[in-house]
């Protein structure tokens, strides 16, 4: 034991929930912030804007065309797993087989992508940590290994991650036949809670078709869960940190949520108050497109799904015109209210004892 013990700190590798559940968490986030959200971005701008060199095709891969924001969105799988390899202090030939891995278990594991590539990830990188350097032929040998077991594992394990993550999306569409109030809360804390974790919201929301008043709902919680981290933890992480999570993504905070979960209670409790006031008062409709009711603040995509959303019914003789009703309802849910309650019961919480100075500091 004592001579296995030594080969695992020789090969830097660390069975701690910190190196996986904070240190590659958080380095994941960032991975998928560079990468999906960076192209969601790109491609939301290149369309609102008109910029012809950020919507026309740049290329087109086995019949599949590509925008600047497209192909950025594309490498989401081989970015987070690089990030995780790079959190995991890989050599050289695992990190950069990783890219190989990434892909593979986030194509195959669907809205549930992240979650794949985080655990495949790790298990890659870490027995390719264990097989480096230890052959004359390691440029073979390490590559072989970690792209070997990534793969393996990407088609055991990647599919039955995605059915898990659209479960989330089973439980959504139970909830949106639901009185509007219950319905509000239900969706809103739900996608809310999609969006921070490590599977896609976004994905799930398309593959739902989620419009309607159940959209302006997933706006809602996806809202108060980035403004609403943005702002609460603005002491601690500054302005960069305000960008970062208010039109980045939340998800930087899960390593912080793993280390104390109580930090979550203010953007879930914002969220279940937000809701229904989209769906109840407001009537907060998502009628754009359904991806954008998943992604929040995220490069103001959410807002301008919803105004897209206005265009389209006005178009089409269902909406008469857009009222000043509907832009207070949309600033107020997007950004005023979460930046108001949810800094408000973050100080309950910590008046409470349940969260410390630092819980919220991103690295």
């Amino acid at each position: 034991m004592q001579r296995f013990r030594a080969f695992l700190q020789r090969k830097d590798i660390v069975l701690s929930a910190k190196r996986y559940g904070i240190d590659a968490l958080g380095a994941m986030a960032q991975g998928l912030f560079c990468s999906l959200l960076i192209g969601t971005i790109i491609d939301t701008l290149g369309t609102q804007l008109h910029i012809p060199f950020l919507t026309q095709t740049v290329a087109t891969i086995n019949a599949t065309s590509y925008t600047v924001g497209g192909l950025a969105s594309a490498m989401s799988g081989p970015a987070m797993a690089v990030a995780i390899g790079y959190a995991l202090h890989c050599p050289p030939l695992v990190l950069f087989s990783l890219v190989t891995v990434g892909f593979s278990a986030n194509a195959l594991g669907g809205a549930g992508g992240p979650l794949a590539v985080l655990f495949i990830a790790i298990l890659a990188s870490e027995i390719g940590k264990a097989v480096s350097k230890e052959t004359k032929i390691d440029l073979l040998v390490t590559p072989l290994v970690t792209i070997g077991v990534g793969i393996a594992l990407s088609a055991w394990w990647a599919p039955a991650l995605g059915k898990a993550a659209m479960a989330v999306g089973d439980l959504i569409m139970a909830a949106t036949v639901l009185e509007p109030f219950f319905m509000g809360i239900l969706v809103s804390v739900i996608v809310g809670v999609a969006l921070t974790l490590p599977i896609s919201s976004a994905a799930i929301c398309a593959a739902l078709g989620l419009t309607g008043l159940a959209g302006g709902a997933a706006v809602a919680g996806c809202c108060a869960q980035m403004v609403g981290f943005a702002v609460m933890s603005f002491p601690e992480n500054g302005w960069s940190g305000l960008v970062s999570q208010g039109i980045g993504t939340s998800m930087l905070q899960m390593g912080n949520i793993v280390k104390n979960p109580r930090i979550w209670i203010a953007p879930i409790v914002t969220s279940a108050i937000t809701g229904p006031m989209a769906t109840c008062l407001f009537q907060l409709e998502m009628n754009g497109a359904p991806v954008s009711a998943g992604m929040g603040t995220c490069g103001l995509v959410g807002q301008i799904g919803v105004y897209t959303g206005w265009v389209s019914d006005i178009a089409a003789g269902t909406k008469a015109a857009i009222t000043g009703m509907d832009w207070l309802g949309l600033i107020l849910i997007s950004f005023v209210l979460p930046a108001m309650l949810c800094p408000l019961i973050h100080a309950l919480v910590k008046k409470a004892g349940w969260v410390k100075p630092g819980d919220l500091k991103l690295n």
